[in-house]
């Protein structure tokens, strides 16, 4: 029992002691030297226990920075991919930075004016004065005003004369007009015209010159008064139409109790159907009356037109067809006429093919005959003038301010305008309008231009017609079988501008007493002027008409002015 006891006391003693050291231990702050435990004041104990575990040890290479991880970035050198020989590659057409563009002889529809409203469109006016050789005055004037945004008008003035060496070769042309927009809340524009022009000229072309005339009994004079009214849309409406309605009325009178009334009205109007499909209905009546008072041969002739031209357009970046047809009344006459034309862009280049089949009635007037030779007689009939043309062409541009443009046609005319000289006089100063049935013509047309923004531009073109077939006539008396123009216009410096005009023709062919055929000979006329400016608001022109002195005759007997010189002062305020 006693020796139970003491094994159990020596257990006790031996968990004391090792519990004591192991807690001594922990209060004790680690080091990083060793230390041995003294034994001085050590209690005895029946048992030595030695301390073999290794101290706690603490190594600080660092301080702690926290720190987010770096995030992944775009590699700006990239591979080169893969190219796809699956698919077609695409091409593109940037359109060329210069905002004055070539001249191309195509039609266009005007587009509106965007007005900037951060500015205010000021009233302009300017005055034009000059004089010249062969008594020749020349006055010019003109106005604008109104605030440019829903209002604009503009009033022009002109006159100009000029007397020749020869008797009664004396020519004078005044005009003025007056010209008005006015923009609706609805952004439908609203224009109006009116306007007065005179021609005045004497028939000095008489053979032999050795006659004796009274002024009054050659005078030719011509008056005009009219009217225009339109109304249009700017944009085309909810329902994709766009119209532009007009109606002109005009009176036409001479000096020898002459007069023609005019009335003509036009109805366009236009439906979209998409980006490729158009629909273009235009109906037209051109009614007219001429009347001549003079007894006893007073005469009245009633000339009316109507037709009416639906027209299915086509259009892709690529092509441009036109098909329709135009029914038209023409007096107690009804013609179908055809009216199919096409466009095809061959290339990325600007070259476009052109061929067409159009049908149409140029209507004669007493006006419009005056206005071709004014030396003609009052007509006793009116006949208008049916063509059906054929053609086929190209035009295009090569680079930024080239341009050209090619094309033959072969010409059918029923009832050609001819111009003859009046056989039934002794003295042949007049003409007389006749009426070829059947003229068949092949006709060779040309233009090329160049144009250098507002700097340099210079367009020419040109007329070959070769007249194949005449059933009544000899020859086509009064139109020309070739005509050739030009036109130059320089801005050389910033206050300097010149300007220039060629035309030449092959001279047309006339008809003798004999009623026998001649030719006159060819003619060429150069124009050249100038201005430049020497104040602010004042310029000084130059113009030579005729520079080259010929003697030239567009109408046989009717010799034309020589070299003319006008010079004047400009001044806008």
């Amino acid at each position: 029992m006693n020796k139970v006891a003491n094994i159990l006391l020596l257990i006790v003693a031996f968990t004391l002691t090792y519990s004591t050291v192991n807690a001594q231990k922990k209060k004790k702050k680690p080091s990083t030297v060793n230390r041995k435990p003294s034994t001085a004041n050590r209690q005895p104990s029946t048992v030595d226990f030695k301390d073999t575990t290794a101290p706690k040890e603490v190594t600080i290479t660092s301080s702690f920075k926290p720190s987010l991880r770096n995030a992944a970035k775009v590699n700006f050198t990239a591979a080169t991919p893969i190219i796809d020989t699956n698919k077609l590659p695409l091409s593109y057409n940037i359109p060329s930075s210069n905002l004055f563009f070539s001249y191309q002889p195509v039609a266009i529809k005007p587009v509106a004016l965007f007005v900037d409203t951060s500015i205010d469109w000021h009233s302009d006016a300017y005055l034009k004065l000059g004089f010249g050789n062969f008594s020749s005055p020349y006055a010019e004037a003109g106005i604008a005003f109104g605030d440019g945004k829903q209002t604009m008008f503009s009033l022009h003035g002109k006159h100009t004369s000029s007397k020749g060496s020869l008797a009664f070769q004396d020519f004078s042309k005044t005009g003025i007009n007056f010209l008005g927009s006015i923009t609706t809340k609805k952004n439908n524009e609203i224009t109006a015209k009116a306007y007065w022009d005179n021609s005045t000229q004497y028939r000095y072309g008489y053979q032999p010159s050795t006659l004796v005339f009274a002024k009054d009994d050659l005078r030719q004079a011509f008056n005009t008064v009219g009217i225009e009214i339109g109304l249009q849309n700017k944009e085309p409406n909810s329902f994709g139409i766009t119209y532009h309605p007009q109606i002109k009325a005009s009176t036409f009178f001479d000096n020898r109790e002459g007069n023609e009334i005019s009335l003509l009205a036009k109805l366009p109007i236009n439906k979209s159907f998409g980006r490729l499909l158009a629909l273009d209905v235009a109906a037209t009546a051109d009614i007219s009356t001429f009347k001549r008072q003079l007894v006893p041969n007073a005469v009245t002739i009633n000339n009316n037109l109507f037709y009416v031209n639906p027209t299915i357009q086509f259009k892709t970046p690529n092509l441009k067809l036109h098909v329709g047809v135009q029914p038209t009344w023409d007096n107690q006459s009804f013609w179908l006429l055809p009216n199919i034309t096409a466009e095809a862009k061959i290339s990325e280049e600007k070259f476009v093919v052109q061929a067409g089949w159009r049908g149409y009635v140029n209507k004669n007037t007493y006006q419009l005959l005056a206005g071709i030779n004014p030396y003609i007689t009052q007509p006793t009939s009116l006949l208008n003038t049916k063509l059906s043309e054929q053609y086929a062409g190209f035009k295009g541009s090569a680079g930024k301010h080239f341009t050209y443009n090619a094309r033959i046609s072969f010409l059918n005319m029923d009832n050609a305008a001819l111009y003859v000289n009046d056989t039934t006089s002794a003295k042949t100063q007049e003409f007389k309008t006749v009426f070829e049935p059947v003229l068949k013509a092949i006709m060779l047309h040309g233009e090329i231009g160049y144009t250098d923004q507002e700097k340099f531009s210079f367009i020419a073109s040109a007329n070959y017609t070769q007249f194949t077939k005449l059933n009544t006539y000899d020859k086509a008396y009064g139109l020309l079988p070739l005509e050739i123009n030009g036109a130059l216009r320089w801005k050389v410096f910033k206050d300097l501008l010149v300007k220039a005009d060629v035309f030449f023709w092959d001279g047309s062919s006339y008809q003798m007493q004999n009623l026998k055929s001649g030719k006159l000979n060819p003619a060429v006329d150069a124009n050249i002027g100038t201005e430049f400016t020497v104040m602010p608001k004042l310029n000084v022109w130059l113009q030579l008409n005729n520079t080259f002195n010929n003697k030239y005759q567009r109408w046989n007997q009717y010799e034309a002015l020589g070299l003319q010189v006008l010079g004047g002062i400009v001044y806008r305020f």
